[in-house]
């Protein structure tokens, strides 16, 4: 009961940093204001995180476990492995839009120089498994031989950091599954082998959920 009691603590109180730390940025947020986001007082807060550093990379690992869960169930759906790739990047996109853990945790990665936060792993770890995914599909006879699977998944990497950015800045993210599928709409025609050249649409239209025939 009690570590019950302490687990329902600390996600109360990563749940009140996600929403601070998402509006305020690191640099303007408190523990104060944490503290008052979730409910609970200065003492209970110290007890599960000493300092606000600490905090950051807790809210920045709960950003990263919350896309790992979600791909990995995506990958025990039995789909070939572009589809893998396209719903997985689908879900992070969705989890972006739904999600103030996820936001958050987006915020304090371009904000992480702040608390000399090294943030490159996750990078690098969708990175691999982009890379092993895009290997598979191209093993599977979708993509042609000329698709270097680290470039392309580095390059996928960037370009949905980038649209999710602009994406803010511009439109509050209204309008990023749309970009999503704009970047998916202009890739698939030059990685897809001549024999699936005609699947493309029907893989652009997985972003909506909505795969057109």
């Amino acid at each position: 009961m009690i570590q019950q009691r302490a687990r329902a603590t600390r996600e109360s109180i990563l749940a009140g940093a996600a929403a601070v730390f998402e509006k305020e940025g690191y640099g303007t947020a408190s523990l104060a204001r944490v503290a008052e986001e979730a409910s609970v007082t200065k003492g209970a807060l110290y007890f599960h995180f000493r300092s606000k550093d600490e905090l950051a990379r807790a809210v920045i690992a709960a950003q990263h476990a919350r896309g790992v869960e979600r791909s990995a169930a995506i990958l025990t759906g039995g789909h070939p492995p572009l589809e893998s790739m396209i719903l997985i990047i689908r879900g992070f996109a969705q989890d972006t839009l739904d999600e103030p853990i996820v936001r958050a945790g987006i915020r304090l990665t371009f904000e992480a120089s702040a608390f000399g936060q090294d943030v490159a792993e996750p990078y690098r770890h969708w990175t691999e498994a982009l890379e092993s995914m895009t290997r598979a599909a191209q093993d599977e006879g979708w993509l042609h031989a000329g698709v270097d699977p680290g470039s392309f998944a580095r390059l996928l990497v960037a370009s949905v950091a980038g649209i999710q950015m602009v994406s803010d800045i511009l439109a509050g993210r209204r309008d990023l599954l749309e970009r999503i599928e704009d970047m998916w709409a202009f890739l698939l025609p030059g990685i897809l082998t001549e024999e699936h050249q005609q699947e493309a649409r029907r893989l652009v239209g997985l972003v909506r959920g909505t795969p057109e025939e």
